[in-house]
Formats: C-alpha cells, structure tokens, sequence
C-alpha cells in the first residue's frame, strides 16, 4: 500500500489556504505530532515483538488475531483514503487512524519477529537515517516532486508486478533486486509527500487534511523499513 493516490484524493492546489505562514506551520506542526505518535507505538510494537518470545508465541497460536489486524487495516485505509468528508471529521478521523496504526504495528511487528533482533535494530537506525536525509532533502531542493504523481504511480504498479514475479521464480539476485527497488520507490513516494505536506509546489495539500497528510508520510516510512529489512535482515 502506498501514498500514490495524494494527487487524487487530496493533493489539489489550495495556494490560498496557505497564505499565512502561521497557518502552514501549525499544519506541518499538527501532521508531524501525529507521525511521531503513530512511529512510536509501531517500532515499540516491533521491538516489543522481536525482544519477547512469548508475545511471538501467543500471536502464531491465535492466528485469528492475524486476520483481525489485516481486515481493520484495509477497512480503514479505505476509509481514510477514500472518504474525504469523514477523515476530516474530528473525531472519526483521530479514531480510524488510531485502529489503522494499531493493525499495521501489529502486522509489522509479527513481520519484523521472523528476524534476527540484531538486524530488526540495524533496520529501524536505516529507516530513520533515510527519512531524515529524504525530508531534508525534499524540503531543500528546487526539484518539484509533485510533478511525479503519474510516474510513481506506474513505478507502483511495476513493482507489484516485479513482487508476484519473485513468488514464482526463486532466486537471490531477484529478492535484493526487488528490496532495492523497493525501497527507492518509497523514499521517492516520501520526497513527494512531504513537498505535498509543506506546500510551495506545483500542488499541495490543504490545511484540512492533516490526517491525509500524516497517514501519506506513515506509510511511506513503513513501507521503507520493510524493505530495508528484507533486504539487509537475517531471517
């Protein structure tokens, strides 16, 4: 799952909205609160389950809490995406992103368990070195990541096709190369959001969508983390 729908769903020009500074910064403010919050409860879900056997154990002897996770995911994320009015609805919006992280740090964690500890914290040090340089970035540079809804889009596309392919043909080579792409990918989709985020560009989010706007840049960085374990972890 990725953030290629911002242009379509809530990425639309709304220059006016921003037209004082004090204005945008509350909104950056207010989406960067809400990322650290949902980061903190899913790397203390990874870490919780890569450092304590018996939560792993519990958790593979009641696969239904497997399914249940899964199905609230794509529940909310649908909602979320899709329904404009509700995720900006406070407090609906607060409440279906708060089940959205639960159910995606519980996924990750029971990800992240099939991994060595070692290789579970060498990850999360990757991740948030390559957020960090990638925000910077994008909010430094003169390039318009905005420009690339249309190509990111067919590069997810691409991606997934290049993901089924490796089920049917095992080969090492393949799985780095597709880790490797992955992980490019996102942190692409993630130079993009954040230019959406801060605004200034050829489009932007409004000051309405600070939800929008945060589930955008969590995905990104989760979907980086993964395949960034894949590719460096030991399983």
């Amino acid at each position: 799952m990725s953030s290629y729908d911002s242009l379509e769903a809530g990425g639309m020009p709304s220059f006016s909205s921003f037209d004082e500074k004090s204005v945008r910064l509350g909104f950056i403010r207010k989406v960067y609160a809400i990322l650290f919050v949902q980061l903190a409860v899913t790397f203390g879900f990874v870490i919780l389950f890569s450092y304590v056997d018996s939560i792993q154990q519990y958790c593979e002897a009641n696969a239904w809490m497997w399914g249940l996770a899964l199905g609230l995911q794509i529940a909310t994320l649908i909602a979320l995406a899709c329904c404009g009015q509700l995720r900006r609805k406070h407090p609906h919006n607060i409440i279906l992103l708060g089940v959205f992280t639960l159910a995606e740090s519980f996924l990750l964690g029971t990800f992240a368990a099939h991994f060595r500890r070692e290789s579970v914290v060498s990850a999360v040090a990757i991740t948030a070195l390559v957020v960090l340089a990638v925000s910077l970035f994008a909010c430094q540079t003169k390039y318009d990541f905005t420009t690339c809804g249309g190509f990111l889009f067919v590069s997810l596309f691409v991606l997934i096709g290049f993901g089924f392919m490796t089920i049917f043909f095992h080969s090492n080579l393949l799985n780095i190369l597709y880790g490797a792409l992955g992980a490019l990918l996102f942190t692409m989709f993630l130079a993009y959001d954040t230019q959406l985020l801060m605004g200034g560009r050829t489009v932007e989010l409004s000051p309405e969508e600070y939800i929008f706007a945060a589930l955008n840049l969590y995905i990104d960085i989760v979907q980086i983390f993964i395949y960034i374990l894949a590719l460096f972890g030991d399983s």
